[in-house]
C-alpha cells in the first residue's frame, strides 16, 4: 500500500555496531533516488548510551548536504510540512550486537537445523544451536546455557502428534539452567516454543513461570514438512518489544518510526526476496564484514541465509588463517609471500581494522583472504540451506537420533542467476574487476550467472523499505545500489590445457575462443545488451547440457563478460610456481593490477 503522495521523502537509518547511516531518498513521478548518505557514530555505549543520538547525527550529516530541515527540536519532523521534514521514517538496527539468539531441538540434523534457519532467516546471530544428540552431556549444556547470555531462545522438536517426552526432557535442562538474557533487565528472557503441539502444556509447565513463553506453529509439523514463518516473525517481533524497548534510547526511535525496526539482516534478507520475486531469479547474496559474514540466498523462492561468525576482514582476519591454513590462502596469490610476512599483515590488519591496504602486496593478501572467507561462509550455507533431514524416513527415534546423512541440497550455482556482492573487501575494491575475480574464485558460479556489488551500503535501508514500498525501494536500488560488473561464463567439466573449451561471440561485436584453464574478458559495458551465442566444447556444459550451444540476452557492466574457462569444480595447480604463472596469466586478462595503481593500491578506481 502506497503512502499516498505524489512526491515522497523518505528517510531511513540504519544503526550499525559502530556508525549509523543515513540515507535521503526523493520519489516522485519518475521514480525513487537517493538524494544523499550521511553517517555518524552508533551511541548505544556509554558515554552516550542513547541511540537516538546517532541518528540525529547522522541526519544532520544529511542536512548540511540537502540544505533542508528534516530535525525540530530533537525529533524528525514527520508526516512532512511542505519543505520541513520527511513523509516517512525507517530504521533497521544491529546495534549492541544485534540480536543474538540461542536454539534447542530434539534432533541435530532434524528439528533443532530448522529452528537454526528460522533464527537466522530472522535476522539472529545464532550463539549455539542444543540438541539432544549433540554429543554433549546434560551437564555440559546447562553449563553451556548459563554462560551464554542470549536475547531469546527458540525451542523445538517433535512433529505434531509425535512423541512429547524428549522436547520434554529439553524443556527440563533449559529450566535447570535458568539462562539470563543479555541486557541483565529484571524482565523475564523471551522463549518462543516452536515444537510439537501436544507436548506446549507440559513445556509450559516446565517454563511458563521462568520465561516470557510464547508459543507458535510447529517448525516442523510433520517429518515432510518445513514451516518456518510463524516463528520468523515472532522472532522480530520480540526483537522489537523486547530487546529493543530496554536497549538505551530504543524506545524513542520505535516511537519515531513508521514501522517496526528491523535487524539488519533482517531486512537485507527483505530486499534480496522481493528482488527474487520481481524478477523471477534465483539469487545470492553474500556480505563480508570485520567480524562476519553473511550469506543469503533465495532459489525457488525458497529463503535461507546463513552468518558465519568467525569469518571476518578485520576482528576475525586471523580466525580465517587459522580455519583454513596458510597454504589455502597463498595459493591465490601470483606472487611469494613467507607465512610470517602473511601472519604479521593479518595482526596488523585485526590490530588496526579500519585501515586500507597501503601497498600492493598488502592488497593481494586482503583479497586471498577475502576468497576464503567466503568459500567457508557460502560451505555453511549450502550445508544449512539443504534439504529437511529425515523426510520420508521411516525409522524409530532411536534410528533418527544416529542420522547424520545430509539431505538433499537446495543451492546449486547452476541454478543461480544473480551474485550480489556486499562489504568493503567487495565494495570499495580499487577495481570493480578485483570484485569480480574475488567472487568468481570464492563462489565458482556455474553456467551463466551475473555478477553485482552493493556500492554505497544502502541494502539494510532498502530492505526495510521493500516491505512498505517495493516498487521505490527496487528503483533505486537498480539506480543507486547496485552496480553490475557483468555476466560470468562458467563452464561445468574438466579437459586438456590449451585445448578449445568454448567460443563466445558477442552479437556482431567480438567473437573469443577460449582454451581450458584460461579466462578472458569481452567488452560490454554498463547500459549495453547484446546477443550472446556460447558454444561450448564436447564434455562441457553451459547449462544447456554437455557440449550445446546456448544463444541468450546478456547485459553488460563494469567489467564486461567474462570468460571462466578453468572449469568446475575450480582445481588450481599443485606445484607452487606453476599455479603462481597460472595466477599470474589470470590476472593480466582480467587487468586485476596494471602498473599504474602499484602507488594507489587503497584507492577506488574512478569508474563512476
Amino acid at each position: 500500500m502506497g503512502l499516498g503522495f505524489r512526491m515522497k521523502r523518505i528517510l531511513i537509518t540504519d544503526c550499525g555496531s559502530t556508525t549509523t547511516k543515513a540515507i535521503l531518498i526523493v520519489s516522485d513521478d519518475d521514480g525513487g533516488r537517493l538524494q544523499a548518505r550521511g553517517e555518524a557514530p552508533t551511541t548505544v555505549e556509554a558515554p552516550h548510551e542513547d541511540v537516538t543520538r546517532g541518528v540525529l547525527g547522522a541526519i544532520a550529516d544529511l542536512e548540511s548536504i540537502v540544505g533542508w530541515t528534516l530535525v525540530e527540536d530533537g525529533r524528525i519532523v514527520t508526516p512532512r510540512r511542505g519543505d520541513v521534514g520527511v513523509d516517512l521514517f525507517l530504521s533497521t538496527s544491529s546495534a549492541g550486537g544485534g540480536l543474538q539468539m540461542v536454539v534447542a531441538g530434539v534432533v541435530q540434523t532434524m528439528t533443532a537445523e530448522s529452528a537454526e534457519r528460522a533464527a537466522l532467516g530472522a535476522g539472529a546471530i545464532v550463539m549455539d544451536a542444543l540438541a539432544l544428540n549433540d554429543g554433549r552431556s546434560v551437564h555440559e549444556r546447562i553449563g553451556r546455557l548459563r554462560d551464554l547470555r542470549p536475547d531469546m531462545i527458540l525451542l523445538s522438536g517433535g512433529i505434531d502428534g509425535g512423541t512429547v517426552a524428549h522436547v520434554v526432557e529439553l524443556a527440563e535442562t533449559l529450566a535447570a539452567a535458568d539462562p539470563q538474557e543479555r541486557l541483565g533487565q529484571s524482565t523475564r528472557l523471551p522463549l518462543i516454543y516452536a515444537g510439537n503441539r501436544d507436548a506446549r502444556d507440559l513445556v509450559r509447565e516446565r517454563l511458563g513461570g521462568r520465561t516470557r513463553f510464547s508459543t507458535v506453529a510447529n517448525i516442523r509439523p510433520t517429518m515432510e514438512e518445513e514451516n518456518l514463518g510463524p516463528a520468523r516473525e515472532a522472532i522480530q517481533s520480540l526483537f522489537e518489544e523486547h530487546v529493543m524497548a530496554h536497549a538505551p534510547g530504543y524506545p524513542t526511535l520505535v516511537e519515531w518510526a513508521g514501522a517496526p525496526v528491523m535487524p539488519t539482516p533482517a531486512a537485507v534478507g527483505s530486499l534480496m526476496r522481493t528482488l527474487a520475486e520481481v524478477t523471477r531469479s534465483n539469487i545470492v547474496g553474500v556480505d563480508i564484514g570485520g567480524a562476519t559474514t553473511d550469506v543469503f540466498s533465495v532459489v525457488d523462492g525458497v529463503y535461507n541465509r546463513t552468518v558465519s561468525a568467525n569469518l571476518g576482514m578485520s576482528y576475525s582476519m586471523a580466525n580465517v588463517m587459522a580455519t583454513v591454513g596458510a597454504g589455502n590462502i597463498r595459493r591465490w596469490l601470483s606472487i611469494e609471500m613467507e607465512e610470517g610476512r602473511m601472519r604479521d599483515g593479518i595482526r596488523n590488519k585485526m590490530i588496526r581494522p579500519t585501515t586500507i591496504p597501503q601497498t600492493l602486496e598488502d592488497l593481494r593478501l586482503e583479497q586471498a583472504v577475502a576468497r576464503e572467507a567466503l568459500s567457508g561462509a557460502l560451505g555453511e550455507h549450502v550445508r544449512l540451506a539443504s534439504g529437511l533431514k529425515g523426510a520420508r524416513l521411516e525409522r524409530t527415534i532411536s534410528d533418527v537420533f544416529e542420522q547424520r546423512a545430509s539431505g538433499e541440497g537446495l543451492l546449486d550455482m547452476a541454478s543461480v542467476d544473480l551474485i550480489m556482492g556486499s562489504g568493503g573487501v567487495l565494495s570499495h575494491a580499487p577495481r570493480r574487476s578485483q570484485a569480480a575475480a574475488m567472487m568468481i574464485d570464492a563462489l565458482q558460479p556455474k553456467g551463466i550467472t551475473e555478477l553485482a556489488v552493493d556500492s554505497v551500503f544502502m541494502m539494510p535501508h532498502l530492505g526495510i523499505l521493500a516491505e512498505l514500498e517495493p516498487e521505490i525501494a527496487l528503483d533505486v536500488f537498480r539506480r543507486d545500489c547496485m552496480v553490475l560488473l557483468g555476466a560470468c561464463v562458467a563452464p561445468v567439466g574438466k579437459g586438456r590445457f590449451g585445448r578449445t573449451c568454448l567460443r563466445v561471440s558477442l552479437d556482431g561485436l567480438a567473437r573469443v575462443e577460449v582454451n581450458f584453464g584460461d579466462m578472458a574478458v569481452l567488452p560490454l559495458g554498463p547500459g549495453e545488451t547484446c546477443r550472446m551465442m556460447v558454444e561450448p566444447a564436447s564434455g562441457f556444459d553451459v547449462g544447456a547440457g554437455a557440449g550445446r550451444a546456448m544463444t541468450l540476452e546478456v547485459r553488460g557492466g563494469r567489467v564486461g563478460i567474462i570468460i571462466d574457462a578453468r572449469g568446475r569444480p575450480l582445481d588450481l595447480p599443485d606445484d607452487p610456481e606453476m599455479r603462481r604463472s597460472a595466477q599470474r596469466c589470470w590476472e593480466e586478462s582480467l587487468d586485476l593490477f596494471p602498473q599504474r595503481q602499484d602507488h594507489r593500491a587503497g584507492m577506488q578506481e574512478h569508474d563512476g
